[in-house]
């Protein structure tokens, strides 16, 4: 997906605020579920929440007011009741951010619980496509 940088995503030295690549990886991550028909909002009616259990982040080069931003997610990690994803987010082709969080499924209570067979399904197609 893209992302245009606004006048508001920026601190006083005009470049990206830190916390606001976050964000943007959040949406990238929505984006990517939504591509691959997980509806999470159907899930949370059910009671089956992901939250974020870990974040990392390293800031490679700063992203600017009005630069295009490319921001490219995948699933490298997978076990039964968490996943991990990789962001990356580039401008013309350039790394400036690389990411990994990882969200744990949790039920109504928070407790942690198995991942959905139908959302695991879907989460290691993508890792074996990406592996070819």
């Amino acid at each position: 997906m893209n992302i245009r940088v606004y006048y508001e995503d920026t601190d006083c030295g005009g470049v990206v605020y830190y916390a606001n690549y976050l964000k943007y990886m959040e949406r990238s991550r929505t984006e990517f579920l939504r591509e691959l028909g997980i509806d999470q909002v159907s899930y949370q009616k059910k009671g089956i929440f992901f939250v974020v259990v870990d974040a990392h982040v390293k800031y490679r080069s700063p992203a600017r007011y009005d630069d295009l931003l490319s921001i490219e997610s995948s699933v490298t990690e997978l076990s039964s009741a968490a996943v991990v994803f990789e962001t990356r987010i580039l401008r013309n082709s350039q790394l400036l951010v690389k990411g990994e969080v990882k969200l744990a499924c949790i039920g109504p209570q928070g407790h942690a619980m198995k991942i959905p067979q139908e959302i695991r399904d879907a989460l290691e197609a993508t890792m074996k496509k990406r592996q070819l």
